[in-house]
């Protein structure tokens, strides 16, 4: 019987995941104080997780026959930020521009197919290429999210707005380019939902997204002005 949705398989990975994350997160909080350490650690899983995806590229190359490399190229949201996510820790800069448009589909996206992965049951076996680097990937995304926030390797403010411009301009022109050039039925979304039976389409998920964020970002400015106005309160207070 092929693995199943919340069948417990599922849910034993996730157990596992949730416990290992938990674990993880409460021993970088206490022992990698110093910013050397923290990178150590952010340029350690943006290379799990490049490993994670080009396996999962790899495999999903290797089910058609002949193999089509064509496949390698990711081309869903998930797929291209594990990419980009992977890339900007091992060669960008703490607080990178890529990670300011990346982050938040890494997270979501990551999260709901870690907890709704509907590609589980294309094989009898759990432990199918293509389906555990799959997972793998997916969970990397959002735990490195988290593990960024955490370390405030990333810093969220609405000076780097611009950031979610190019990119989804970006994922739209990779979409064309997929679609039109290497004959991919589709890409992105553009033309078919990221879930069979809903509404949720690139144009669909792009409003919502950039709504989300701006939202984000309005949090984000707020919780900083009160911090630095509690700040100055203090620094007057102690003159």
């Amino acid at each position: 019987m092929n693995p199943k949705i919340w069948g417990w398989q599922h849910i034993v990975y996730m157990a596992v995941v949730i416990t290992l994350a938990i674990t993880g997160l409460i021993l970088a909080k206490k022992f990698a104080k110093s910013e050397r350490s923290q990178k150590i650690i952010m340029k350690c899983l943006g290379g799990a997780l490049l490993i994670a995806i080009i396996s999962n590229r790899i495999s999903i190359v290797f089910k058609t026959n002949p193999p089509d490399w064509t496949w390698l190229v990711p081309d869903s949201f998930c797929g291209m930020s594990s990419l980009i996510l992977s890339l900007s820790l091992l060669i960008g800069k703490r607080n990178n521009d890529a990670l300011h448009f990346v982050w938040l589909i890494a997270f979501v996206g990551g999260f709901i197919t870690f907890a709704y992965p509907d590609f589980l049951g294309q094989n009898p076996s759990f432990f199918y290429i293509p389906t555990i680097t799959g997972l793998l990937h997916h969970t990397l995304s959002w735990i490195i999210v988290v593990t960024m926030i955490m370390f405030d390797y990333l810093h969220i403010t609405y000076k780097k707005w611009y950031c979610t411009l190019w990119g989804f301009t970006g994922y739209l022109s990779a979409g064309a380019f997929i679609i039109s050039v290497l004959g991919h039925g589709d890409a992105f979304s553009i033309f078919n939902p990221v879930l069979s039976g809903t509404p949720f389409t690139f144009w669909v998920i792009a409003p919502i997204y950039i709504t989300v964020y701006a939202i984000i970002l309005l949090i984000c400015f707020l919780i900083d002005k009160h911090k630095i106005k509690k700040q100055s309160a203090k620094t007057k207070a102690t003159k």
